[in-house]
This record gives structure tokens, sequence and C-alpha cells, in this order.
């Protein structure tokens, strides 16, 4: 099922997933944390869902434009930052359309950044997908792109959350650069969560992450940092890329 289809459907595991993450405040600060640095302007947020990554950009002084493909999490954005002097809009948008370019021809060139988290995965026509947030950046502006890491950990969540594959390093890389996008840093995030990931998702044939695991995860967000540091981020259960617009 292609994502345009899912679009007009419910989304209760993602809504699920979301709502859990939504408690997880120092992993999502840790998550902004690691990307802010490479946003810059004007930052598009594709794929915002109910929020949980925005707030942190609108608190720090970011102008910034929050989007989703279903129109439910738009709903719940408006709610949650229509007062917010930082928020310059809340979009609707569809990253696997293909009649992308005159469906959102007003959005085409206008951003500085563009982050898409945890998003590409679930569009069966990646290229297509990233190929879309490039329309959407000025000449010399920012793609930041995070995906889950490693073919190998695909297990029911991926298939309960909608992924389509999962990526490593070279295949990221490639992806962007098929898009003429020059990749400035490529790495990996989150090497410690590999553990639960694998165990809940193989041994214990889960399909949402439990609540209790993301809280004491949560408060473990210092030894993860720790691990991605030793490590010298150089496995994780994500992947994160960044790469310029010519």
């Amino acid at each position: 099922m292609k994502r345009d289809e899912r679009s007009h459907q419910a989304d209760p595991s993602g809504l699920q997933t979301l709502e859990r993450f939504a408690k997880a405040d120092h992993f999502n600060h840790w998550l902004f944390q690691t990307i802010e640095p490479f946003c810059k302007g004007h930052v598009l947020e594709a794929g915002s869902g109910i929020g949980n990554l925005s707030k942190f950009f609108l608190k720090n002084k970011f102008t910034l434009t929050v989007s989703d493909l279903r129109a439910e999490y738009c709903s719940v954005l408006k709610e949650k930052f229509s007062a917010e002097p930082g928020l310059a809009g809340v979009e609707t948008i569809d990253l696997s359309r293909e009649d992308f370019a005159s469906e959102y021809a007003a959005l085409l060139g206008r951003f500085d950044t563009v982050i898409a988290l945890n998003v590409v995965e679930h569009i069966e026509d990646d290229a297509a997908a990233v190929r879309n947030c490039c329309l959407l950046l000025r000449p010399g502006g920012r793609l930041v792109i995070l995906v889950p890491a490693f073919q190998l950990l695909y297990n029911p969540f991926d298939v309960e959350l909608g992924h389509f594959r999962r990526y490593n390093r070279y295949s990221l890389k490639k992806l962007m650069q098929k898009e003429e996008l020059s990749v400035v840093r490529c790495w990996y995030f989150n090497a410690l969560g590999i553990l639960g990931w694998a165990v809940n998702g193989w041994l214990l044939g889960k399909k949402l992450i439990p609540q209790t695991q993301l809280a004491l995860f949560d408060r473990l967000v210092p030894l993860a940092k720790l691990f991605d540091r030793l490590g010298f981020y150089s496995i994780g259960l994500s992947v994160i890329a960044v790469g310029d617009k010519p």
C-alpha cells in the first residue's frame, strides 16, 4: 500500500508511538541537539507528527513551518502551536505525490532547511521523497534526514509502523547524492537503542515499544550519548545525513 493511500486511513500504531515518545523529553531533546547545529534560517519540518520535536525548535527561536501527511496531525499541530511567535505555518504535505511540484507550487524554494526525521522510510519511492524535499529548498539550502539503520534490524516494529526498508550510511548517502545533494556529514545515532529494538521486535514479537521501557530508556539518555561518543558514531539504531543543495 502506498503512502498516499494510507493518508486517508487511521494510523493507530503510528499515533500510539508518537504519543509514547511525546513523554520522552530527554530523548527528544537529545535528537534536537543532534541536528540543531545543521539547521539554519526558515526550517520546514516534514512529517512533524504531533510536534514532539517541533516544540524544541520553537522554544529555541527558530522560524518553523510544521507539516504532516495526515490532516488529523496537522490539526493537533495547529492547536498546540498556533500561539507560538516562531510558527510560520502548518502545511499538509505528502512527499510521495507524483504531482508534487504542481500541488505544492507555493512552497517550492521557500525554505533554508528541510528536516525529514523518520519519514523517508515510510515512502516506497524514497528517491522521489528526497527529490521533493529538494524542491522545497532554496538554492544553497540544507536537507537533514534521519532514517532507521541496518536492514538486519528489520522486524515486526518496522512492519507495524509501515517501514519499507532500513538504511546504512552508504545507502543513505547514495540516495541523497543521486539528487545532486552534497553530503556534508553522515553518521549513526543511538547505538544503545539497538538492544531494545532487537529484543522487543525479534525475541518478544512486540509491535509497539513498551511505554515502561521507553520511560527507562529516556532516563538513560546520558548513557546513550556516551555510547555513541565511545563508538565514534559508527553504529546506531538510526542514521542521519546532512546534504546541501547546489
